[in-house]
């Protein structure tokens, strides 16, 4: 009988494979790195809903926001109102009233128009980058999955290998029956860490361009709000 015919008949009747049955029939230290593997994939997708929700609900509640905002009579009432709301918005805008504040309580006998400006266009960046880091702060687990995931694997691929090879000299048999499973089983492992780090890398890629799209818009309400405040500074 050839190797093939022995493959074959070693083979399920289906002619599939199972994911299943790969895993338990695994090495142990294969098992370890698929399933450290799948616990990363179910994060992976867990943080996407997520961050899709979230990322959606403060895009939502920015431009609402922002609608009011420029149609209030009282900006510092509004400002306080919604501010504990988890508006970025508000808080860009709240930073800059409170340093306005502060401004034209030491303003003494003369007001530094140019210092105060100076001083309220850098709390609304602070603000700005500081809304955006704090967007961003799970989305450094996708990168890390996606650049660490697919060489995880490769370790489990190339210690099924050398497994299977360790097999071979153990029976002194170099067939395909003797070889093929510990090898479908260590390939599988480089599949899992695909499988986890494709979505990683494309959500990554996607959520990052919206969080910068997101800090692009709050940094342009930051600086039409230092306008006007601008203009105000010129009528004292």
């Amino acid at each position: 009988m050839t190797d093939l015919a022995i493959l074959a008949a070693a083979a399920p009747a289906s002619g599939k494979l199972d994911p299943l049955q790969l895993f338990l029939d695994a090495d142990i230290v294969v098992q370890a790195v698929m399933a450290g593997l799948i616990l990363a994939s179910i994060w992976v997708w867990m943080i996407i809903v997520s961050f899709s929700l979230r990322l959606a609900g403060v895009r939502k509640r920015c431009a609402k926001f922002e609608a009011e905002f420029w149609k209030a009579d009282d900006f510092d009432a509004l400002v306080k109102e919604r501010v504990k709301q988890n508006i970025p918005s508000a808080r860009i805008a709240g930073a800059g009233m409170t340093e306005w504040r502060r401004s034209m309580k030491a303003k003494g006998a003369t007001l530094d128009r140019d210092g105060t400006r100076q001083r309220m266009a850098g709390a609304m960046e602070s603000q700005v980058a500081q809304e955006a880091d704090d967007l961003a702060d799970r989305l450094n687990f996708l990168a890390t999955v996606g650049s660490v995931a697919p060489f995880v694997g490769l370790f489990g691929t190339v210690w099924g290998i050398m497994n299977s090879f360790f097999q071979i000299g153990v029976q002194e048999n170099s067939s395909l029956a003797v070889v093929a499973p510990g090898i479908s089983e260590a390939l599988f492992a480089t599949a899992i860490g695909l499988f986890a780090a494709i979505p990683a890398v494309i959500a990554y890629n996607r959520f990052s361009h919206g969080v910068n799209s997101l800090e692009s818009r709050l940094q342009r309400f930051a600086d039409r709000f230092h306008a006007s405040l601008s203009r105000e500074l010129e009528r004292l």
